[in-house]
């Protein structure tokens, strides 16, 4: 009898990117195989079913695939959180912690309304720092967030609980030892 193939088996770990002693996790390959991306969305959405939804926020980049499948799933809207300067309009700003400096991010500041109910998505936990920032952004709009949803964690670095610390519910898919 075949094997059923879970999310993490579609993950492809490449070895020393973007610097050497890093192990990258890599889920274009995941998301190029249909099943594995169908299933991917469906687990990540699984936890919230029955829930009340309003609008689904990615962060950037894949964030931005994952949040609009997931959008398109419950016929909801889908809000991007953006490196700074990419979005126009007026936005609001959130600086973070890197391994290595800062970054910001931002989210137009009409994107979402007071009361929302937001499920804010991802590929990877690592760190936190970046979904710190994005939660810290919804917050600012008034926004409930009712989960946060990646597809792998890396535990050894933190993130889930550093979220979890924010009061944040954290599903994730699979995890990875290590960074």
């Amino acid at each position: 009898m075949a094997q059923t193939k879970s999310v993490k088996d579609y993950i492809r770990t490449i070895v020393d990117f973007p610097h050497e002693g890093i192990m990258f996790r890599d889920v274009t390959t995941l998301f190029a195989d249909p099943r594995g991306f169908r299933m991917a969305i469906d687990q990540m959405l699984h936890p919230y079913a029955g829930m009340q939804i309003d609008k689904v926020v990615g962060l950037e980049a894949r964030g931005f695939i994952l949040g609009g499948a997931i959008a398109h799933q419950l016929s909801k809207g889908f809000v991007p959180i953006r490196k700074k300067g990419k979005l126009p309009g007026k936005v609001i700003s959130q600086g973070y912690q890197l391994e290595y400096g800062e970054a910001v991010v931002e989210v137009h500041d009409d994107a979402i309304a007071a009361g929302e109910k937001i499920l804010l998505v991802d590929d990877l936990l690592a760190t936190g720092g970046t979904a710190e920032a994005g939660i810290k952004l919804i917050e600012r709009l008034g926004g409930e967030i009712i989960g946060c949803a990646f597809i792998i964690d890396l535990p050894d670095l933190g993130g889930r609980t550093k979220i979890e610390a924010l009061g944040m519910d954290v599903h994730t898919l699979c995890a990875f030892d290590g960074e």
